[in-house]
């Protein structure tokens, strides 16, 4: 099994650092999780909570805000003890079918929390630019490039960024909270429990359901795993304390964001008289007739901030799900391209056929969704790191098993009720027809019972044994043993750039004298791809002359050289050649091409390490 975000996995060295060095070390992953306390889907229901109740639901987002740092820490735990994020310890304990099912049921999560990300983008820039919502839905899908470019540059970058964006958010609040004047004694006592129903009920669960977000579970178990720390009993110990102090402040952080929305909307709106205030829209109009500019100002910047920091995690988490659970990797322009399309579509056919206002209900309807998952993620992180014959001295304690389980039944139940009331409005209202939801809608999730309750079950009756990961074991006693390898045919890849010598001379030290040559250029040319070759244009010419100069230099030198010509996609001609021709090894030079270049393009190396079954030696040119 492959690592959890393999390129930056272990990439944060820890161990050298010491006093706050060392804490600071750690800081990073959990801020990146706190995006998601707090991204658009949150910000409805805490206007529509402060419009309509005031400050009394306070107390419902700081239990929401408890809940979810006891389920991060759990997430964390799980990914620094075992080494495995989320996903990969669900393919240990459930079997193909299953582990393929959730990872369905957590890329919709996934698609519906970017959707939030994509109305709130284009909602904030429709506010402070005044630019048409169609136009900020269509320009969310450049922060693909965004994305790649942060990647490139590390963990730490990418860390620092959404950092950043938090920073604008929390800034933009606190001055927004001098400007409302909120009172501090009605405050307190909204952290005071008292028995809610009816629509303070549903805003309730509301709350909930859009604070715990499933994907964050996924990513936590992940991101710290980019830290490189002691596999020690010392040195495990000390990254979840370290862990467990970054996610109480970043969670926190998330707490003070929501909790600054609830209040401006109670001392904006409630204390104002407008109770019924649950349209970002509504919210920004009523804060400029209220306050003047600067206060919605704040509020439009602040929301494109959150959008933008909460769409680059939710890229990380499908990656996450997606090796994880069925162990697929693509390039992550890709996957970034194929979640934004699937979230961006409804995005537009509700802007086309239902107009802007609809937006608010469809911000709606993504947390709908995101509570659907919430279960499939809890429950299985529970027995994960409930379970001491993996977890060893650092399973959880009893009454943490019992306080995540309390935890879990209550989410589980809430968000039921939430589903069950959403299904129930739909038939009363007539937004679906009768047929598709006794026939489609119900069935599906009656279904999805069955299967929240088989991975509650199955690791209670059945424990699954770990799974081999694809790591050779034994290897030290091996090594004594190691046989010399002589490679008859090397294949080398030439480009007529100043890489091609570099090639050659590390081709010929792999093979000596005795081994033959095949030098391989391949023509892109468009007559190429389209008619192989069958070609006979000056480009294809000119580079088979030259490739043919290539091997009888060789040949003069005393080597079986021979050229041989590809045809259209660069990676797979090579491929074509080398089984064609059994090759039993390949030397490649690296272009050295970096984000926009990779992209425009491709990653050759990466294509065909993939598609041949020999060795591929991959030659750095010299100053690069």
């Amino acid at each position: 099994m492959s690592e959890s975000l393999g390129n930056v996995h272990g990439s944060v060295s820890t161990d050298k650092s010491t006093g706050w060095r060392r804490f600071l070390a750690f800081i990073g992953p959990a801020y990146l999780i706190s995006v998601g306390y707090m991204d658009p889907g949150n910000w409805a229901t805490d206007l529509a909570a402060g419009s309509q109740f005031g400050y009394k639901l306070i107390w419902v987002l700081l239990l929401s805000n408890l809940i979810a740092l006891l389920l991060q820490s759990l997430s964390a735990r799980l990914g620094i003890v075992r080494g495995l994020d989320l996903a990969q310890a669900s393919k240990h304990a459930y079997n193909r079918f299953v582990n393929f099912c959730l990872f369905i049921l957590a890329q919709i999560a996934i698609v519906a929390c970017d959707l939030a990300e994509i109305i709130g983008m284009a909602i904030g820039l429709n506010l402070l630019f005044g630019l048409p919502l169609i136009w900020g839905v269509s320009i969310t899908m450049l922060d693909t490039l965004l994305i790649l470019f942060l990647m490139n540059k590390g963990v730490r970058k990418l860390e620092g960024f959404i950092v950043s964006l938090v920073f604008i958010v929390g800034v933009s609040f606190l001055t927004e909270m001098f400007i409302a004047k909120p009172d501090v004694v009605e405050i307190a006592q909204g952290f005071v429990p008292y028995n809610i129903s009816g629509s303070a009920l549903y805003i309730a669960i509301g709350i909930l359901g859009a604070t715990v977000m499933p994907h964050n579970l996924y990513l936590h178990s992940s991101l710290v795993q980019t830290r490189k720390i002691s596999r020690t009993s010392e040195g495990i110990r000390s990254a979840i304390k370290f862990n467990l102090f970054d996610t109480t402040i970043a969670l926190n952080l998330a707490f003070f964001v929501n909790a600054a929305i609830l209040i401006l909307a109670a001392s904006a709106f409630f204390r104002n008289g407008y109770h019924q205030v649950a349209e970002i829209q509504d919210a920004h109009k009523l804060l400029n007739k209220i306050f003047g500019s600067m206060a919605p100002t704040l509020f439009a910047i602040a929301l494109i901030a959150s959008g933008q920091s909460s769409t680059i995690t939710g890229t990380l988490a499908g990656q996450i799900v997606m090796e994880g659970h069925i162990n697929l990797r693509i390039a992550p322009w890709l996957r970034r391209l194929i979640t934004r399309l699937l979230a961006i579509i409804p995005a537009y056919l509700t802007l086309i056929y239902a107009g802007g206002d609809a937006l608010g209900h469809l911000l709606v309807l993504s947390q709908v969704v995101l509570s659907l998952q919430l279960g499939f993620a809890v429950i299985p992180l529970i027995h994960f790191t409930s379970d001491k014959a993996r977890m060893g001295e650092f399973v959880i304690r009893n009454w943490v098993k019992v306080l995540s389980w309390i935890c879990a039944v209550i989410i589980v139940a809430l968000n039921v009720r939430l589903v069950i009331q959403e299904i129930d409005s739909w038939g009363q209202s007539g937004a679906v027809t009768p047929f598709v939801l006794q026939w489609i809608i119900i069935p599906i999730a009656i279904v999805i019972g069955i299967l929240l309750l088989y991975i509650t079950v199955k690791p209670m009756l059945v424990v699954a044994p770990d799974k081999p990961n694809n790591v050779p074991h034994g290897i030290a006693k091996a090594v004594h043993n190691i046989d010399q390898i002589n490679y008859n045919h090397i294949g080398i890849a030439i480009d007529f750039s100043k890489n091609d010598w570099e090639s050659i001379r590390h081709g010929i030290m792999q093979g000596g004298p005795e081994a033959k040559y095949t030098l391989i250029h391949v023509v892109e040319t468009a007559g190429a791809r389209y008619y192989g070759e069958q070609v006979m244009d000056m480009e294809t010419q000119s580079d088979a002359d030259n490739l043919e100069q290539y091997a009888k230099e060789l040949v003069g030198l005393g080597y079986d050289a021979v050229a041989e010509i590809g045809y259209g996609a660069t990676a797979t001609a090579i491929a074509q050649i080398v089984n064609r021709e059994n090759i039993d090894f390949v030397v490649m030079g690296s272009h050295g091409h970096r984000f926009l270049k990779d992209l425009i393009f491709g990653t050759t190396v990466n294509s065909v390490r993939h598609m041949v079954n020999v060795p591929v030696l991959i030659v750095k040119p010299q100053g690069k």
